[in-house]
């Protein structure tokens, strides 16, 4: 089946949900979807790329993924009366992708993966969250608010060290006045606890140095983005999920990346590049191989990310960051075996 794009049957279907995802059409053209095929989603949200893909081609089934509980409920109420037993939700984290797919795919083997990174929407829309100051709620910033071994951001705030936290705005949100704000978050804190998104948001604006300000983004976006990642472990999942797809998609199997700020987009160039290289993984979850000369595992569809198109940019304001990136795979999972 030759590629398709979108047609507008699905994307009509799609605009009806509470949100439409990021290069729609670029990413189902970018999946070639087949008939019969079996698709991961990895980053379910409101199901968007899911639908896209269920009406791409005939009889696809998607094996989507969120670790949102709320996602999977929203899937579960709105999309499985309409596409039954061609769509199976999993609340997991994508990191478990070999899991799943071993559950929901004849002999784990997928025909292709995409992932949505970062936070939907939705999420974005709910205060109750925490994850956006333009919303007022708790601090909270947890993708799985059931997961009580993860720290909200409540607890760091109002509990880290200053060195901590300042440490975690640096790497995370690439905030480079990281050190100010940690110490001044500190000082704060001993006369009264931080509550609310918008409370900590304000603060931040406050004591952010005038000359630095930039009146196009609120003072407190690094320091948000920081705390949202370091909490999710959102790059460590990330590595650990390209990985994954290494091990479940079938040969000309597509993975598909969109991501959204410079650290994530760095870890999937990097790990798309190497592997169409026959190179070793760059990452500490997968041992560095004895010899470069291999049969590269994947192929580069795009030599550079695709961004989304003016008409896009206009109607969606999340789409102006973001990059996608696409590789198909190479070789049959016994040819590529003892290369994983």
């Amino acid at each position: 089946m030759a590629e398709t794009p979108l047609n507008d049957n699905a994307t009509n279907a799609i605009h009806q949900t509470s949100h439409l995802p990021v290069m729609l059409d670029e990413v189902i053209d970018a999946l070639n979807c087949q008939d019969n095929g079996v698709y991961v989603d990895g980053t379910f949200g409101r199901g968007g790329y899911s639908q896209g893909i269920l009406n791409a081609a005939k009889n696809t089934h998607v094996i989507a993924i969120d670790r949102d509980i709320e996602a999977i409920h929203y899937g579960q109420e709105q999309l499985s009366p309409q596409y039954g037993e061609r769509l199976s939700l999993h609340h997991s984290t994508f990191s478990a992708l070999d899991r799943v797919c071993q559950e929901s795919a004849k002999d784990g083997q997928v025909d292709g993966v995409v992932f949505d990174l970062g936070v939907s929407s939705p999420q974005f829309d709910e205060g109750h969250r925490g994850f956006s100051f333009q919303h007022d709620g708790p601090l909270d910033m947890r993708m799985d608010q059931s997961n009580d071994d993860l720290p909200t951001a409540s607890t760091i705030i109002n509990t880290y060290p200053a060195e901590e936290i300042a440490n975690i705005i640096y790497t995370y949100g690439e905030e480079h006045n990281s050190r100010l704000i940690a110490r001044k978050i500190v000082e704060r804190r001993t006369e009264k606890a931080f509550e609310s998104t918008t409370e900590l948001a304000e603060f931040i604006k406050d004591i952010y140095p005038a000359k630095r300000k930039n009146t196009k983004i609120h003072p407190a976006t690094k320091t948000f983005q920081g705390l949202r990642i370091y909490i999710n472990q959102e790059l460590n999942e990330l590595e650990m999920a390209l990985e994954k797809s290494l091990k479940v998609l079938k040969k000309n199997g597509r993975l598909c990346v969109v991501s959204f700020h410079s650290l994530e987009d760095r870890i999937v160039k990097q790990f798309m590049r190497q592997h169409s290289q026959g190179d070793a993984s760059i990452s500490r979850h997968m041992p560095q191989a004895e010899n470069s000369d291999k049969t590269p595992i994947l192929r580069l569809i795009h030599r550079k990310a695709l961004q989304a198109k003016e008409s896009e940019l206009s109607q969606n304001p999340r789409s102006r960051s973001a990059k996608l990136r696409t590789a198909e795979m190479q070789l049959s999972f016994e040819e590529r075996g003892d290369q994983l």
